[in-house]
């Protein structure tokens, strides 16, 4: 904390992504934008302007050097998060870094070192557990009204290929490799789901420990004539400590409308369905609410009695933030970690639950679909 106490925050990637944080800093009672970097120069000054940050940089190194930032918001492309995060972490700088944590085991297992090391906080901005929706979800089944949750689906359909050729790193990491390159979105609410069902004595929160992964072939090229690396829609199963199965769905390439956040939850005593497009409701049967076992309820109808606290009122800001609230609320959860020392619900080890099993795919895909076992990084 400065002497003035508020946080000063830097953003990376402050012309793109990372100007969509502003919101909820700019709501937090104890923080503010202080600096923006961006290798876009001609950019950099109404980034700032629009951010209300008094530093500007072109260099991420020098940010972390010169500027008297506390932490960084990291909203680059994909293969910079690793690095740019170590480097924050190592002149203990709080980090919150959009997904994924890393593009590969090697710089995962650096992250997840200089993350022990550091005595700073690191948190993955993974903001589609923070959707109203999934978050009902999570609170119904922490108060166990699915009983045992052994199987989920998550399904992130996204076409990008226009976006590719405006940024392009995208061609490369989300549509260059095969296998699920961006697998967050779909997994972090099912993990998180099956994470808040009541444990036993003793028992340590669920994760993938091993997956095996396929494609349905390549039928699309970019404007170049050239194949797509990664196939149009691969498939990731995914089996759980507790045996639960996952079914994760990615599919950037496929000629269709957006469905960015399908899931499906199936437990002892309930299952759920999202909406699979805007003309439909997402839907719920519970045995210990619904009298019929063959009708579902729609989910909007358990939110007077289920909703948690963070959804009860929220402000007018998290209703305007992106991701259905997820940019707002990220960033107050990393705020608090820092200030109020809470648990920070998607830390190291939670990142690399959600980022592990996608990289593991990628062996997967190229063995055949291969079943292959998921690194623990607490075992790091």
């Amino acid at each position: 904390m400065t002497i003035l106490e508020k946080l000063n925050i830097g953003i990376v990637g402050a012309a793109g992504r990372g100007a969509s944080f502003r919101a909820a800093f700019d709501a937090h009672p104890l923080t503010r934008i202080h600096a923006v970097c961006d290798i876009r120069e001609d950019a950099l000054a109404e980034a700032a302007a629009r951010l209300g940050a008094t530093e500007t940089y072109t260099d991420y190194e020098e940010m972390l050097t010169r500027s008297e930032i506390d932490a960084v918001v990291i909203g680059t492309p994909m293969h910079l998060h690793a690095t740019q995060s170590i480097a924050a972490l190592q002149k203990d700088i709080h980090v919150l870094c959009e997904v994924t944590a890393g593009v590969s085991m090697e710089e995962c297992q650096a992250l997840v070192k200089a993350a022990q090391r550091s005595n700073a906080i690191y948190m993955m901005a993974e903001n589609f557990t923070y959707m109203k929706s999934n978050m009902l979800v999570k609170e119904l089944v922490r108060r166990g009204l699915f009983g045992e949750v052994y199987y989920a689906e998550g399904e992130y359909i996204h076409e990008l290929k226009g976006l590719n050729e405006t940024t392009r790193w995208r061609r490369k990491w989300q549509t260059g490799i095969d296998g699920l390159t961006y697998p967050t979105h779909g997994l972090g609410p099912i993990l998180q789901w099956m994470q808040a069902a009541p444990q036993k004595a003793g028992e340590s929160p669920d994760r993938v420990t091993r997956v095996c992964c396929e494609g349905s072939g390549h039928h699309y090229t970019d404007p170049r004539g050239d194949y797509y690396e990664n196939q149009d829609s691969v498939v990731m199963l995914a089996k759980t400590a507790k045996n639960a199965l996952i079914k994760i769905r990615v599919d950037m390439l496929s000629n269709r409308p957006h469905a960015m956040t399908n899931y499906a939850l199936q437990g002892t005593k309930g299952c759920y369905e999202s909406a699979r497009s805007p003309l439909e409701p997402d839907k719920i049967w519970l045995a210990d609410l619904c009298e019929d076992m063959h009708t579902w309820t729609t989910l909007d109808k358990l939110e007077i009695d289920y909703i948690p606290d963070l959804w009860r009122n929220p402000p007018e800001a998290a209703l305007k933030a992106g991701h259905g609230g997820g940019d707002y609320f990220e960033v107050l959860d990393f705020v608090n970690s820092i200030v109020a020392g809470t648990l920070c619900p998607t830390g190291i080890h939670e990142a690399m639950d959600m980022t592990l099993p996608g990289l593991t795919s990628q062996m997967s895909i190229a063995q055949g679909g291969a079943w292959l076992d998921v690194p623990d990084s607490r075992a790091w």
